[in-house]
């Protein structure tokens, strides 16, 4: 037997006292859940953390029903039971993981609750026989399919201007801390380990060596780029996220920046390894292009120029050193 089913109940055996404390308790932790949302989100998305104050508030208010048709039926003493304590019941991401969690995650993320607690009043008013507490939960159950909408794109309480203004600072937020040092690493990995990797096999005409110097300058320029933008800013004045996150894009980017023309010399046939890595090279460095104009709003052309004519020096630099 798994440790910790035999104490868990099944929501079938749950009496119609039980179900109420499972609502009330449930109520209470969407309510803290949508106010540290809002908490998360109030500096820099104003609009969509009022309507998480609210959905709060109204969740308060589903807590207040609840509480109250419990002490007309059963009395004052409302049973521990919380979700956890029932088994194949939904369950909710722990709070202190919502630092981690982008504008249109958390949206999700609110939407999903709102499902959930739909379809758990649902199957709760099918399931009790007293009239008042059915209808409260038929009530709750509309109510909260109605939040669901409303959380999926915040409609209600974040329009227009505001919701473009909020997406336009979540798009800006991504592209500070994940595109820009990623897109930097990401070149410098492509480009500059271009000249020893070629170099290397232009000299030796030797897969195997080729390699070993390529996953060396692949991995050293990771590791480098990866704790030099992590160091060099921590992000609060210059609003462009965790250092960590910084760090992990540039450094992981670099490496695979450098790998990826670095690994087809695993095959053995210098020539075949050497053309393929050539292909590999024009793709990377296009791709790069692609990204400077997808996201940094560079002109696609200025960009080619820029990333291809740079990257086909290094490349030829590399190629004439070796082979001389």
């Amino acid at each position: 037997m798994i440790p910790g089913l035999s104490s868990r109940r099944r929501f079938s055996d749950l009496g119609e006292q039980e179900i109420l404390a499972l609502a009330i308790s449930s109520e209470e932790d969407d309510a803290a859940i949508y106010r540290t949302y809002a908490q998360r989100l109030r500096a820099d998305y104003p609009a969509s953390a009022k309507v998480f104050d609210d959905m709060a508030v109204e969740e308060d208010e589903h807590r207040r029903r609840l509480i109250d048709l419990h002490r007309t039926r059963f009395g004052e003493v409302i049973p521990l039971i919380r979700r956890e304590h029932v088994a194949g019941f939904y369950a909710r991401r722990p709070i202190w993981l919502t630092t981690n969690l982008s504008l249109e995650t958390i949206r999700a993320e609110a939407a999903g609750m709102e499902a959930q607690a739909a379809a758990f009043y649902a199957r709760a008013a099918a399931k009790t026989q007293d009239a008042a507490t059915r209808k409260l939960l038929g009530d709750l159950a509309a109510a909260e399919a109605r939040h669901e909408a409303h959380a999926e794109g915040l409609a209600e309480g974040v329009a227009g201007v505001a919701r473009a203004e909020e997406d336009a600072t979540a798009r800006r937020q991504f592209i500070l801390t994940w595109v820009q040092p990623g897109l930097a690493g990401l070149m410098d990995g492509s480009v500059s380990t271009l000249a020893p990797i070629f170099a290397t096999a232009f000299a030796t005409q030797n897969s195997h060596t080729t390699l070993l110097v390529g996953l060396a300058a692949s991995v050293g320029a990771g590791i480098s780029m990866g704790f030099t933008e992590a160091a060099h800013d921590d992000g609060v004045l210059s609003g462009r996220g965790s250092p960590v996150k910084r760090g992990l894009a540039s450094g992981l980017m670099t490496m695979t920046g450098g790998l990826g023309h670095a690994v087809p010399y695993l095959i053995s046939d210098f020539w075949t390894a050497t053309g393929i890595a050539m292909a590999v090279v024009f793709v990377e460095l296009w791709a790069i292009a692609w990204i400077q104009n997808r996201y940094m709003d560079t002109p696609f052309l200025r960009a080619a120029l820029q990333v291809v004519l740079g990257g086909a020096l290094v490349f030829a630099a590399g190629a004439l050193i070796g082979g001389g």
